[in-house]
């Protein structure tokens, strides 16, 4: 079949070569011979004027034009498979597709164990492929073509369809060895007095951690900022700067004996909600769906309340 003068099996070529990067592995997915998916991307680097694949090693890498043409076809793929009703097949345990997952680097704290746990349990093959959630994403028009799902805090604005992964509430952070911790702990005065280190997402981004000390009217004294929860509790040890970050990452580190202390914050709760976004049109095919369902299973593993 074609579609203004493009044969649409040359367009699933061409999505599927793109996103294994190999003409073999591509073959084994399609049903066709090395032979068969090597004549495909002749024909395609000729309609493109483009090379879309070139050697590295043992291995192939994306020229740039194929990295930029891979979501519009992937995109285009899908659009079309739902106005035909076609479903490319997709059997998790043979399949060795790589998703694109973008998140924070405290999402991939608390996401990756759980994540690759149930992603081999059904699909030894399969591949993740996490980047870094950058500060422009919620401005992009192209993330959720580019990703398969991206993971951050709902209330942000992101683009696309959303479903919930986790909660966490937000606690205190200071050196083992902190003047706080021989009088029991933190209080309002005290988050006036000592030096802070905070997380920077991106110019204009409130964290909840930011609105909470602005209800609470503290003027923080920050003398460390640094980019993202992650390194926190590195930057407070041995010092006396308090940093205010979710439990779940504290608890990595405030263990008997290590460096770090995790205290009560002398503050009402504040909860911080994660979640994951896609594209709608990713929901028509079975890999996607499949992706979603082991994102949903973690979310279930995730549930138990923070302490």
């Amino acid at each position: 079949m074609s579609l203004g003068g493009t044969d649409l099996n040359l367009l699933l070529s061409l999505k599927v070569l793109l996103e294994e990067g190999n003409v073999t592995r591509a073959g084994r997915r399609l049903a066709l011979s090395q032979p068969a998916m090597s004549a495909a991307l002749a024909r395609l680097r000729r309609k493109f004027d483009d090379e879309l694949l070139i050697r590295s090693g043992r291995e192939y890498e994306l020229t740039p034009f194929a990295q930029e043409l891979l979501p519009e076809v992937q995109h285009a793929v899908r659009l079309m498979s739902q106005a035909l009703r076609v479903e490319e097949d997709f059997d998790p345990a043979t399949s060795e597709r790589t998703f694109r997952l973008t998140m924070s680097d405290y999402a991939i704290a608390v996401l990756h164990d759980p994540l690759v746990a149930v992603v081999s349990a059904s699909a030894p093959g399969v591949r993740l492929r996490i980047d870094h959630l950058g500060p422009d994403v919620r401005s992009s028009d192209r993330v959720l073509l580019e990703y398969d799902a991206l993971v951050g805090p709902l209330g942000f604005g992101f683009p696309g369809e959303s479903r919930p992964l986790w909660r966490d509430r937000m606690v205190c952070l200071v050196d083992a060895g902190h003047p706080c911790l021989e009088r029991g702990g933190l209080t309002l005065d005290d988050l006036g007095e000592f030096p802070h280190a905070v997380a920077s997402f991106g110019p204009g981004i409130l964290t909840p951690v930011d609105r909470i000390f602005g209800e609470l009217a503290i003027d923080r004294r920050i003398e460390v900022t640094v980019p993202g929860f992650l390194p926190l509790p590195f930057v407070v040890e041995g010092t006396q700067l308090v940093a205010v970050l979710p439990a779940r990452l504290a608890r990595m580190h405030a263990r008997p004996g290590s460096p770090v202390a995790q205290v009560e914050p002398p503050f009402d709760e504040v909860v911080l909600a994660e979640g994951y976004w896609y594209g709608r049109d990713r929901l028509a095919d079975p890999a996607h769906q499949w992706l979603f369902a082991r994102l949903d299973e973690v979310r279930e593993l995730l549930a138990p309340a923070t302490a």
